[in-house]
């Protein structure tokens, strides 16, 4: 059974991004509503895959107070390092802030997509993959996560498969080349 978390608001409209070109050389930096806004602006991110000792994937459900894509199921975690913060410290800041814990992760891979939804704006981010294993308490925080369930690789699969449109874009994306190039990177 999970704990609650404090509930306190961790993701602010104003929060300096990191504006990068196609290669992540630093460009610049924006608020995050400005890096989201139309088309949006290129901006570093992570995505986090966090899978318990057996294998199975933790998944969070978005609040569905969220600006993109509210009440769509996405990996982990995932967000954005701020201006002057590095990738490790902003990895392990947004798992404490959101589910209670840190873990060690290990880099992947990054790439490069862009993704609309409708009128309230864009994800256009450089986005870095990594992975991690973890049996810590979860303890959610409500601003952030509606929902949270473990799920088996071969179940999120099929998931997918099914029902697309409950997943955010970023997670479908990522699975596919994670599971496609790095298998051996995941737990089963």
């Amino acid at each position: 059974m999970a704990e609650h978390g404090d509930n306190r608001v961790v993701s602010f409209d104003s929060e300096p991004l990191i504006l990068v070109d196609a290669d992540d050389r630093v460009i610049g930096h924006a608020g995050k509503a400005d890096a989201h806004a139309g088309k949006g602006i290129l901006h570093r991110a992570f995505s986090l895959f966090v899978s318990n000792p057996v294998g199975e994937v933790l998944l969070q459900q978005r609040a569905t107070s969220k600006t993109l894509w509210p009440g769509y199921w996405a990996n982990t975690c995932c967000s954005h390092p701020r201006q002057g913060e590095d990738m490790d410290t902003a990895t392990q800041r947004r798992l404490r802030e959101e589910l209670g814990f840190t873990c060690a992760l290990e880099f992947i891979y990054k790439f490069q997509y862009h993704a609309e939804f409708g009128e309230a704006g864009s994800e256009s981010e450089l986005c870095w993959v990594y992975v991690g294993v973890s049996d810590a308490p979860i303890r959610v925080n409500s601003t952030e996560i509606a929902a949270w369930r473990f799920v088996r690789p071969a179940t999120l699969d099929r998931e997918i498969e099914e029902a697309p449109e409950r997943f955010t874009p970023w997670l479908k994306l990522e699975w596919r080349r994670l599971r496609r190039d790095f298998a051996e990177c995941l737990r089963h």
